[in-house]
């Protein structure tokens, strides 16, 4: 599975490691979708299923470049690589637009999956079995997203139980570990409070300050953070050993159930998650600036939901033809 690879294509799959991070920390958003789109996700999960009893016996036998070899590496490496930084930079750029411009990122969102279903299916063989495969992962896709989320829970086995589903959004497309996080209650706890303990203590070591060795707060986040980071790791080898054996099988049926649960979580990334106006009795109700107005129907909307509306359509536009756009790379790249 290991390949050549020169120096642009070492750059685009550190970038792919980004993009594929940012999205495992934005509910809805399945990394393992990015993975799967950008076609790197079978060299992925083979990768990760070729940590095993072999590549330990390699590692603690002292031939560590056997072992770099055996597990694919160089692809891995930049890949994590580029997962991890984007914890501490697209991410917060992420969460700062998401904060801020929330209909325009989830109208992206929405745009890069409806177009990633495209991409998936345009190649895909459809017989009467993938159909109904389909149907149950959309099922199961709408089901979990319908599903009310439990409250906090801060026990290290459980922190180390959610890294092993979280890890999900990563290596099942149209999954989103993120998501999955909110439901089991510790989204905010694990991937915004812990990840920001983590970057201040990173900061202050580099500052040569190690005061927070003291700080019981400080140390608390760092074990759950270091604890679900081990059920991350165990889980992602786990359900990597799982899919590269159903991928080697049933490649069409599982197929099926990724655009089944592609197809269902769109739902959670639709855009307009708040009122901008709704049609009640004849009148509209809309929404400026936390000040409910009322209006005839007859009447034309205020500008303000108008241009939010035909900016957000440009936006879901926009994630639809960069999807289009990596197909139409992928095609040329292909032919070369």
């Amino acid at each position: 599975m290991s390949k050549e690879r020169n120096f642009i294509d070492k750059l685009l799959l550190f970038l792919k490691g980004l993009l594929m991070g940012a999205a495992n920390k934005v509910p809805g958003v399945s990394g393992g979708t990015v993975a799967f789109v950008l076609d790197f996700y079978e060299e992925l999960i083979y990768s990760f299923q070729k940590i095993n009893g072999k590549a330990l016996k390699l590692l603690f036998s002292g031939r560590f470049k056997s072992f770099y070899q055996y597990i694919n590496g160089q692809f891995l490496i930049l890949v994590m690589t580029g997962s991890m930084f984007s914890f501490f930079s697209i991410s917060i750029l992420l969460d700062y637009f998401i904060r801020n411009y929330e209909l325009y990122v989830w109208s992206a969102f929405f745009g890069m999956i409806l177009g990633s279903i495209y991409y998936i299916c345009k190649d895909f063989k459809w017989t009467k079995t993938s159909g109904i495969v389909t149907v149950i992962g959309v099922i199961i896709g709408v089901s979990i997203s319908l599903m009310n989320p439990a409250k906090e829970n801060d026990n290290l086995w459980f922190v180390f139980f959610c890294g092993m589903v979280g890890v999900a959004g990563m290596t099942l497309p149209g999954l989103s570990g993120s998501f999955i996080l909110i439901l089991l209650g510790n989204y905010v706890l694990l991937l915004v409070d812990s990840v920001t303990m983590l970057y201040k203590t990173i900061t202050d070591i580099f500052s040569g300050n190690f005061d927070f060795l003291k700080d019981a707060v400080r140390m608390r986040y760092l074990k759950i953070i270091a604890t679900f980071t081990g059920g991350s790791a165990f889980g992602l080898v786990f359900t990597s050993h799982i899919l590269g054996y159903v991928l080697k099988r049933w490649n069409q049926i599982v197929t099926a159930v990724i655009i089944g649960f592609i197809t269902g979580s769109l739902g959670i990334v639709w855009p307009w998650k708040r009122e901008v106006y709704k049609l009640e009795n004849g009148i509209i109700l809309h929404d400026i600036n936390g000040d409910k107005v009322i209006e005839n129907y007859q009447r034309y909307l205020p500008n303000i939901a108008i241009s939010e509306t035909w900016i957000a359509i440009v936006f879901i536009l926009f994630g639809i033809g960069l999807l289009l756009f990596l197909d139409l790379y992928s095609k040329r790249k292909n032919k070369i």
